[in-house]
């Protein structure tokens, strides 16, 4: 497979800057820098995003996590390595992520369990960073981006 162009935040100048300033805007906001990389996998899990999950997965070992936490990401609800608010945060994300599934698209009551455990700031950075997932997966999914040990650098 060959990428279709070259990723859009290199062509649009200022693209990749402002994309980098809302992923920053999302630190240090209430929600554990471990939760926010797992977030970002299982949303490009679902949406089939090969560089996102690379490089996701690298962050989250680099940050200490362990193989079993990493490899069960996809199968969370079934394993015992979540916490809850990990939980939250991934039911969320899967909810934000899978928008148009189900008539009423995050439910009230994975909204209601994710607040639980954040408050409004640590919420609205957490919304905003599965946000900012779904947009880098749709970015590097339509123009085919490829991973490989150069995401390394980006993490």
């Amino acid at each position: 497979m060959q990428p279709r162009m070259k990723n859009p935040v290199f062509t649009l100048p200022g693209t990749r800057e402002a994309l980098l300033q809302v992923a920053k805007a999302t630190e240090d906001r209430g929600v554990p820098r471990a939760t926010l990389e797992f977030v970002h996998v299982r949303a490009g899990q679902i949406n089939g995003c090969a560089v996102c999950v690379d490089m996701h997965c690298r962050a989250l070992k680099k940050l200490g996590e362990s193989d079993i936490r990493i490899f069960a990401i996809s199968v969370w609800r079934e394993t015992p390595y979540y916490t809850d608010a990990e939980r939250a945060a991934l039911a969320l994300a899967e909810a934000a992520t899978r928008l148009c599934d189900r008539a009423n698209a995050v439910p009230d009551e994975v909204w209601q369990e994710a607040s639980r455990h954040y408050s409004e700031e640590a919420l609205a950075a957490l919304v905003a960073a599965i946000a900012l997932a779904n947009l880098w997966n749709r970015l590097n999914v339509t123009t085919q981006q490829l991973t490989g040990d150069h995401v390394a650098q980006y993490i």
